[in-house]
């Protein structure tokens, strides 16, 4: 009863969004991974990640899917509630699949379901101006959002397939207006994914909330990947900006800390891990 109070005093306090807003004003970057299951957020928690997603990838690393948008909303409530029972320090985000949030309404309906019976502290939705109002309606009743910008995955079929965005001037430059008008809704986080280097630290600078960026770059405030990425699980191509952090390892604990190492050292990601 009231741990958070108990806690207080620990070496090992529970990393909260003031965390993280604290950690992009001092300049300490945050290292993200995704997680699916309870035996890896032990190890995740044991390597000291700040925030663990539990990201709607799994549909593609779990289940063998070409896309994430098969993945529903009982499977992320299903694998956050799971992942949540292996986590102490970390801070937890759960993903909003696809077509969970077409109005107001039921996002914040599938929402509440993630953080009451998942144990998110957190939701993403994949973003734009489209979701202004949703992620505004969110946040007035007290739910964090990460707000997802740069390559959606859920849209892939739209978009015509996973690649690079924000290259030309006018997509940057809208891209850069769309997170301003996200923070300004209420998003606590903006996520960047797959997009020019250079954009990345310009959507950075510009904002006063944490951006955590995959494939975005080395100046946001933080990385995230997949962890069976970094861990070598995944076969065939990876992204350019994947690095395997099982080489030279003794062991999966000891890999995850050196991917934890390298963010906070600034070694992660290096230039051919950019666009």
């Amino acid at each position: 009863m009231y741990t958070h109070l108990q806690l207080r005093d620990s070496q090992r306090q529970p990393v909260t969004l003031s965390t993280l807003a604290r950690m992009k004003e001092e300049g300490r970057k945050i290292a993200s991974l995704t997680c699916y299951d309870a035996s890896f957020a032990v190890l995740l928690d044991a390597a000291d990640i700040d925030v663990v997603l539990v990201g709607d990838s799994l549909g593609m690393v779990i289940q063998g899917r070409d896309t994430t948008v098969p993945v529903t909303m009982d499977h992320m409530v299903y694998h956050c509630s799971i992942v949540s029972r292996g986590l102490h320090r970390p801070f937890l985000i759960g993903d909003l699949p696809f077509m969970s949030y077409p109005s107001k309404e039921r996002a914040l309906e599938n929402s509440v379901r993630l953080m009451q019976e998942g144990g998110a502290q957190m939701v993403k939705l994949e973003s734009g101006a489209g979701q202004l109002e949703i992620v505004e309606f969110l946040a007035g009743h007290d739910i964090a959002v990460c707000a997802h910008l740069g390559l959606r995955p859920q849209s892939v079929h739209k978009t015509g397939g996973f690649r690079v965005q924000g290259r030309q001037e006018e997509g940057a430059a809208r891209m850069i207006t769309e997170a301003k008008r996200l923070e300004s809704a209420g998003a606590d986080i903006v996520l960047l994914e797959c997009i020019p280097a250079e954009l990345g630290k310009a959507i950075c600078a510009e904002l006063a909330v944490p951006v955590i960026g995959i494939g975005a770059g080395p100046d946001t405030d933080g990385q995230i990947l997949v962890l069976y990425d970094i861990l070598d699980i995944t076969t065939g191509r990876k992204p350019r900006f994947v690095r395997n952090f099982m080489a030279g390892a003794g062991d999966t604990l000891e890999a995850i800390k050196r991917y934890v190492e390298a963010v906070r050292s600034g070694a992660y990601p290096a230039p051919e891990h950019c666009f």
